[in-house]
């Protein structure tokens, strides 16, 4: 019997009350900190095509037990992490490297 896939879904809201759901991909953990890589879930197909398919990549947190995510601030810190979920994503999703113009 084949196993049924079942993603990861996770529902974040933005500082405006504005709720986004994303598919979980990926966790990392590094010596400093941990890192998730999402992907946004839409209700209408219209928008999954119009979404460019990048990856949101956030730092998560943690305050009093519970989680949080927030931006990567730091260039260096967020292509580090960025190059890292490509690696490990790159065999399981079609991940195409786009040049320095944000061309693929």
């Amino acid at each position: 019997m084949a196993e049924e896939y079942n993603p990861d879904i996770l529902t974040l809201e933005d500082d405006d009350g504005v709720e986004y759901t994303f598919e979980v991909l990926d966790r990392i953990e590094t010596d400093d900190a941990r890192y998730i890589a999402l992907l946004p879930v839409y209700d209408d197909p219209k928008k999954m095509l119009d979404d460019s398919g990048e990856l949101v990549v956030l730092k998560v947190k943690e305050e009093n037990g519970e989680e949080y995510f927030e931006d990567i601030e730091d260039d260096d810190e967020y292509d580090m992490v960025v190059d890292a979920f490509s690696d490990r994503l790159q065999d399981i999703f079609e991940i195409s490297e786009a040049d320095d113009d944000g061309k693929k």
